[in-house]
């Protein structure tokens, strides 16, 4: 039996997992994301070493922030961790692991292991939309990422709605439809101070009848629903998923469908669905895992 072992590279926590080839979790942990490039890489590599011992790796994948190039190792753009931008990360891994190291961004990674074992399974062409602070994702034909010439395929959060000449602060759906947009609105709305209710105290309150909340709520609904149209008949996938943690809330698909369903029309007749993510804590490890096991048989 083969095995790998996994990173999932997050601003709080570094995940960790040793798997077999068919993404078996055979020892995890995680740890206090470091502060700086050479912390990083002396504890990745006191991991690698600690466990080796054990089993015999195969190669070492990494899920990450940013605009992972996946041939070149360098991660451009911006995230919560610094120092991973504009260094080879493979090789700098590479040299002081001793295994082959891929990398691939995290939102990709999550993509990748819906269509391998996840909510996409038999789904050649997907796409995954992640609501959380932003709105962000990908898309997935036959099971690789369509990355776009400057690595910003799957950006749906910058889509501006509206007319944009009339919004002088170019509000893209990240800002007007994201679950923290909503947070934002309802707080706004009761006079409450930024950072005073979190998503899940919103559709809490909306349960409970919160008049507000549930106007706030409504509202989102219709938002996400109007990009998500436009994806639909932009990119026509088989599949669209929905990930973040609102989408372990049963209510907000519900929402969501019952939204699209009102967007057909007699022109506008193709069937408008979303689904539920499968995986929510381990997709970031088992996507690395299948980008590592496939990084030589297709182009990412």
């Amino acid at each position: 039996m083969k095995t790998y072992m996994v990173f999932d590279l997050g601003g709080t926590y570094i995940k960790y997992a040793v798997m077999d080839e068919e993404a078996g979790k055979l020892e995890s942990g995680k740890l206090i994301t470091p502060v700086s490039l050479e912390e990083f890489v002396q504890k990745i590599t006191s991991i690698v070493q600690s466990l080796q011992s054990k089993y015999d790796f195969s190669g070492i994948a990494v899920s990450s922030p940013g605009a992972v190039d996946t041939h070149t190792g360098y991660i451009g753009g911006a995230s919560a961790i610094p120092f991973i931008h504009d260094v080879n990360m493979i090789e700098l891994l590479e040299n002081e692991t001793g295994h082959q190291v891929s990398i691939e961004n995290d939102a990709n990674c999550a993509a990748l292991a819906e269509g391998w074992l996840g909510a996409a399974k038999d789904t050649d062409y997907y796409i995954c939309i992640v609501i959380g602070t932003g709105i962000g994702g990908s898309i997935v034909m036959n099971r690789s990422i369509l990355k776009g010439s400057n690595l910003h395929g799957g950006e749906f959060g910058y889509m501006l709605l509206g007319d944009p000449l009339d919004n002088p602060q170019r509000l893209n759906w990240s800002r007007t439809s994201s679950t923290h947009a909503l947070v934002r609105e309802v707080e706004r709305k009761k006079g409450l101070a930024m950072g005073a209710l979190t998503g899940e105290q919103v559709f809490d309150s909306v349960n409970n009848g919160d008049i507000i909340a549930s106007e706030c709520v409504a509202d989102f609904y219709k938002k996400l629903a109007a990009g998500i149209f436009n994806l639909k008949y932009i990119l026509d996938p088989a599949k669209i998923l929905i990930g973040g943690g609102i989408s372990k809330r049963s209510e907000v698909i519900d929402g969501i469908n019952q939204e699209l369903k009102k967007l057909r029309n007699e022109t506008a007749t193709l069937d408008f669905r979303v689904e539920a993510c499968h995986f929510d804590n381990d997709a970031n490890l088992i996507g690395a895992l299948f980008h590592l096991l496939n990084s030589g048989k297709s182009d990412y």
